[in-house]
């Protein structure tokens, strides 16, 4: 591929949002400090950006976190990406649809969690299941699904092949930290990889894996040893590169492997935590 035919997306990502806020190229390269020509060479593909001007462009049409990245990475830049405030007045919508979907799924323990794993929402069926394995006071404490994963005394007891899914849990969030520079991330990932039972050769071992998009479980329920399978899904917005373009929410869902499994037991009785949908 030529240099100008990989420079075209950002040209018409560029051409498209001038035109929307109606802005000439004249205008446009005044408000950035720079000149039409140069701004004509990246509209016909002729030129590439720095980040720091795609960022300029960005900023002087007014775009917001999302078309600013889509603009980041059709010039071949990575997104600038942040935790969403799930608590933002203006999100109201948001919680309402996570709170309709989580109750849709009841019986099936299921949770939100934002890009970090903390959980940000819980169903019946998850605070009922996992107050009869590791009791209601140790669940209250619960905050963040990755190290409830990673605790024995969590769901790591309850997992399958436990030292596999670690290690590429632990790839996930090692590789997350090579793209970004969330100081969390990288906290996280440094204390993780440091736990007791995490294997030598976690690396080695999920470079030999597919990633995860879900694992099983084995749980006891009434006396009874019961398989489920934790399946991960993504709630982001619409458009081109969604997932990383902007923030986004996960969801995690419990499913036995018995189909004929009843699960309504979970929801029964008078039911509480601090992340319970209401």
């Amino acid at each position: 591929m030529s240099e100008p035919d990989s420079n075209l997306a950002f040209a018409r990502f560029l051409k498209f949002w001038r035109g929307v806020h109606n802005v000439s190229q004249e205008q446009l390269s005044d408000r950035i400090d720079s000149s039409p020509r140069h701004i004509s060479r990246l509209e016909n593909g002729s030129s590439r950006p720095s980040q720091s001007m795609v960022t300029d462009i960005a900023s002087a049409l007014q775009l917001g976190q999302r078309d600013s990245n889509h603009l980041l990475i059709a010039a071949g830049f990575l997104p600038s990406t942040g935790e969403l405030d799930f608590q933002a007045p203006e999100l109201k919508w948001l919680r309402k649809t996570m709170t309709l979907s989580l109750k849709a799924l009841d019986p099936y323990p299921a949770i939100i969690i934002n890009e970090s794993s903390d959980i940000l929402m819980v169903n019946r069926g998850w605070v009922g299941l996992f107050s009869q394995t590791i009791g209601k006071a140790a669940l209250d404490l619960v905050t963040n699904n990755t190290e409830f994963l990673f605790s024995r005394q969590g769901a790591g007891s309850l997992i399958s092949g436990w030292e596999d899914t670690l290690s590429v849990i632990l790839m996930s969030l090692e590789q997350k930290t090579l793209f970004g520079d969330n100081q969390r991330d990288h906290e996280m990932r440094d204390r993780l990889a440091m736990h007791e039972n995490v294997p030598a050769d976690w690396r080695q071992r999920a470079a030999k894996l597919e990633p995860l998009s879900s694992f099983r479980m084995q749980i006891n329920l009434n006396g009874e040893l019961k398989r489920f399978i934790s399946l991960h899904s993504t709630v982001s917005t619409m458009g081109p590169a969604a997932v990383l373009s902007g923030p986004s929410l996960h969801m995690n869902t419990l499913y036995p492997e018995d189909d004929s499994l009843d699960l309504s037991q979970l929801c029964e009785g008078d039911l509480s935590h601090p992340l319970l949908h209401s």
